[in-house]
């Protein structure tokens, strides 16, 4: 049942040599061809530009209509291996690049951070700022404790932010980025902190997810609320 769905609406795509103008009055077929191939496009974008979208068009007309393949399975197979490589080489150079940028924008505000007379700079390379003192305890690396925070990237993006959910989060000191792990055990209690994480302390030359970059440095505003028992 599934073929039949996808054959349908490619045949109608791909045996159309003009435009054709739909709305949502058009035939239940053109509805159906034009949503599908929208969707397909969409969600391929970048592929689609790379690639010849005529022979795109007649390898699904002739391949759905059991024709005779221009190309060999073997020749096809080499042509989209080769298109993998040549992805995946532009990938890692973009992936290079970068790095290598965030990794210099990262050496130079803190250089330039370091020089606040507000900024403390540690053997490490963490810098933290006191926004306001604790009287509390402080923590060791197995404690667990209870914090809000709020994550930015250096252009002042948020990543993350469990004071905007209002939703405080608990954890094991040594369980989080060395940043982390180091600059809460410079606090007490009821203080807030604000850490200026180097790569090297944060998520490395790999960085995490999309919203964090490779060799990113992080801005934290943390707030110890609790060391718990």
């Amino acid at each position: 049942m599934k073929k039949v769905f996808l054959c349908a609406p490619l045949l109608i795509l791909s045996s159309a040599g003009f435009a054709v103008s739909v709305s949502n009055k058009s035939p239940i077929q053109d509805q159906l061809g034009y949503s599908y191939g929208y969707i397909m496009g969409r969600g391929n974008a970048e592929t689609l530009q790379d690639i010849n979208l005529d022979t795109f068009i007649q390898g699904i007309k002739e391949g759905s209509t059991g024709q005779k393949s221009a190309l060999t399975d073997q020749e096809m197979a080499k042509a989209l291996t080769q298109y993998k490589q040549q992805s995946d080489e532009k990938l890692l150079a973009d992936f290079q690049k970068t790095a290598t940028e965030n990794a210099q924008q990262g050496k130079t505000f803190l250089s330039e951070n370091a020089k606040k007379p507000s900024v403390t700079t540690t053997k490490s390379g963490l810098q933290y700022q006191i926004l306001q003192a604790g009287n509390g305890k402080s923590p060791k690396a197995s404690s667990k404790v209870k914090v809000s925070y709020e994550g930015r990237l250096l252009n002042g993006t948020v990543f993350d932010s469990s004071i905007a959910r209002n939703q405080p989060v608990e954890f094991q000191v040594s369980q989080v980025i060395p940043g982390w792990t180091e600059g809460l055990q410079l606090m007490q209690e009821g203080a807030k902190y604000r850490f200026f994480i180097p790569a090297s302390l944060a998520y490395g030359e790999i960085g995490s997810g999309d919203a964090i970059e490779p060799n990113s440095t992080l801005i934290f505003d943390v707030e110890l609320l609790q060391v718990l028992p």
